[in-house]
């Protein structure tokens, strides 16, 4: 192990920022649980681990010639944290191509990084394969999401693409959230269904609630305008998979 140099400190806070890490195709990962249960699941993409000295020790030793040792402030220097934990790792993103036939979550402009993590989430509880997004949906990377999905965005693969082309040429019946649809608990689903979620202010997009096979709604007791996105999905998928 050695001492992270000025250089490396400052590729590491450029990856703070979502162009960079497209660039590179890499993506920041901190705190303690998150980085080992990262190096568990991508050990081969892992690029570097910065960690005080500490908890060196909790580093298995195979990975020591990628590890690099800060000080409590150098750490702070380069968190997005407010508090920053251990350990900080860079990891090369994994490469998935799509899944055919596999239950998908597709995300219409999702903004919020706390709505898209716990998505993540709960695809991976729920047993969905995969996330498809729309272009302008939050980036899966942003350090916010990573946090939230408690380790799901090593798990479950997310791919931005155009979402109205997907789901055209897409074969597998699509189920998309909306105030006025069929009741979701009226509904056969097939295993490889495409669950459609839209915006947290706007929904779905028209050219997108064009593309829906069945609408479908969670029925309203209350005066609430409107659930949360990932309180939404977690109710359909509960219905989905059951």
């Amino acid at each position: 192990m050695e001492a992270l140099s000025k250089a490396k400190q400052k590729w590491i806070r450029s990856l703070q920022q979502k162009k960079n890490r497209e660039l590179e195709s890499l993506f920041v990962v901190e705190g303690e649980k998150s980085v080992l249960e990262g190096i568990s699941a991508l050990s081969s993409h892992l690029e570097i681990l910065v960690t005080l000295e500490a908890f060196a020790s909790q580093i298995p030793g195979q990975f020591y010639s990628k590890t690099f040792t800060v000080t409590t402030k150098e750490l702070e220097q380069i968190s997005e944290l407010k508090t920053p934990n251990k350990c900080l790792a860079v990891f090369r993103r994994p490469e998935n191509g799509l899944l055919p036939n596999a239950l998908t979550i597709a995300l219409d402009g999702i903004q919020d990084p706390g709505n898209m993590g716990t998505i993540l989430r709960l695809a991976d509880w729920f047993g969905v394969r995969q996330l498809i997004c729309s272009r302008d949906t939050v980036d899966c990377y942003n350090s916010k999401v990573i946090q939230s999905s408690m380790g799901a965005i090593y798990r479950i693969p997310v791919h931005y693409i155009d979402l109205a082309e997907f789901l055209l040429s897409s074969p597998q019946q699509k189920f998309g959230a909306m105030l006025n649809g069929k009741n979701y608990k009226e509904i056969d689903y097939p295993k490889d269904a495409i669950l459609i979620m839209g915006n947290e202010g706007k929904g779905v997009r028209p050219e997108i609630e064009a593309l829906f096979d069945v609408p479908v709604t969670i029925p309203r007791f209350g005066e609430a305008e409107s659930l949360n996105v990932a309180t939404a999905t977690a109710i359909l998928l509960a219905e989905i998979v059951g």
